[in-house]
């Protein structure tokens, strides 16, 4: 167990400080773990989650479509006239039009869609897009924590219990709603000056006219339409029972199809070095997994917990939140998720409940939703804590607003610690007070 922690750790180090390129380091890494007979090569390749990967193609394909049709252009100067070039005004809306579409698609695709925006907005209004961006990444994880399709933790833990939509919004969504309401506060504090417009660039904003931004009209049309599909099959997707990736890619292609494009042009502007990141950090985590690392993590917060429901439902917040920090929270769930399920019984069967309708209000939901704010709000504190954070930094690189590991834990940890605060507070006030 000692070595493919150690194989981790080291990766985990050259990611961090960035000498060298965090896709390369992650594929050695899963190299060494599949080599040393860590973990079978089958077993590996299984762990690599498809429907995030294929989500992230079929978005990007999207979203390279649409930006060739000028149509974020449009968008960005229509934002920035709406705002009158406030810079704090903008910047506050798109983190409330983040978060609440993080809860209803999913937290990836609204990156992905916001990015692009965000970038040229930036531009357009001369402030500095790197904080904006980290934000945003930030606000797309606390408001896909609201609900079963906002973000990949809570569709697994969905899956594997008997949690509905509705479930998720009721007992969620008040604390992300506090969540928003304090860390906007907070934000604008932090960034009043970073964001401030100068008189001249409101003049040029309001000078502006955004229709000349459109240069493929009649393309724009094609694609929005087979974009409305593609949200149109977001939302209905779990009644469909058609995981979101298969829309995204089925839907990239149709919209290729529809809009004439080159393929091999649309190919080449996926972020494939995200897509092989993602695809050695799933690899290595499976190796830990495997190796019943996490297993013996859960062990160990039982033993500390010393069997008391408050204290374990605390923890396993805590934990899941430190945990989705330094691993990619998507694995850590698959791996929690048998771990709280095992606790359950010892816990009905100490307390001497055995009606399942008492269980599940007392001791399951509890736990599950711990697990939930936990992996969700803890995949803040650092760049490869959340799957959008990634997306995020690697479109950014893109267009020249570098955002280093440091760069992000610097805003995104201390957001994270305020959230699970809120969360903290919730849970014992829900529950045990």
């Amino acid at each position: 167990m000692l070595i493919p922690i150690i194989i981790f750790l080291v990766v985990y180090f050259f990611i961090a400080t960035e000498l060298i390129d965090k896709t390369i380091a992650a594929l050695i890494g899963a190299g060494l773990m599949i080599g040393l007979h860590l973990v079978h090569y089958e077993d590996a390749l299984s762990a690599v989650d498809l429907n995030v990967i294929f989500l992230l193609v079929g978005m990007m394909m999207v979203v390279n479509t649409l930006t060739d049709t000028g149509v974020f252009e449009w968008l960005a100067i229509r934002l920035a006239r709406l705002a009158r070039g406030n810079g704090l005004l903008i910047t506050v809306f798109f983190m409330v039009l983040t978060a609440v579409l993080s809860a209803f698609l999913d937290n990836v695709t609204t990156v992905i869609l916001m990015a692009p925006i965000t970038i040229l907005l930036c531009q357009l209004l001369e402030m500095p897009a790197v904080p904006v961006l980290i934000m945003e990444a930030v606000f797309s994880n606390i408001g896909g924590t609201a609900t079963l399709v906002g973000d990949p933790p809570n569709i697994l833990i969905g899956s594997q219990t008997h949690l509905s939509f509705n479930d998720f919004l009721v007992n969620l969504s008040p604390p992300v709603l506090v969540m928003m309401v304090l860390l906007l506060g907070v934000m604008a504090l932090m960034f009043r000056k970073q964001i401030q417009t100068t008189e001249q660039t409101r003049k040029r904003i309001s000078q502006s006219r955004p229709e000349k931004a459109i240069l493929q009209p009649l393309i724009l049309k094609k694609a929005l339409v087979v974009f409305g599909l593609i949200l149109a099959g977001f939302f209905a997707s779990r009644a469909l029972n058609i995981e979101p990736g298969i829309i995204a890619i089925a839907g990239a292609m149709l919209m290729v199809l529809v809009c004439k494009k080159d393929i091999h042009h649309c190919l080449m502007h996926v972020e494939w070095n995200t897509i092989l990141f993602f695809a050695g950090l799933f690899m290595m985590i499976s190796a830990l997994e495997h190796n019943h690392v996490f297993e013996k993590m859960g062990d160990g917060i039982l033993h500390l917990c010393g069997g008391n429901l408050t204290a374990t439902v605390l923890t396993i917040l805590w934990f899941s939140a430190i945990a989705s920090a330094l691993v990619d929270n998507i694995p850590l769930v698959m791996a929690m998720i048998p771990l709280v399920k095992g606790i359950i019984p010892v816990f009905a069967q100490q307390m001497g409940i055995d009606d399942p309708l008492l269980i599940q209000a007392q001791i399951s939901e509890p736990l599950f939703w711990a697990l939930a704010l936990g992996a969700c709000l803890g995949g803040n504190g650092t760049l490869v804590g959340a799957s959008a954070n990634v997306v995020i930094s690697q479109m950014a690189n893109r267009n020249n607003c570098p955002i280093t590991f440091w760069s992000f834990t610097k805003y995104g940890f201390p957001f994270m610690i305020a959230s699970l605060l809120v969360a903290h507070c919730y849970l014992y006030v829900r529950f045990f007070l």
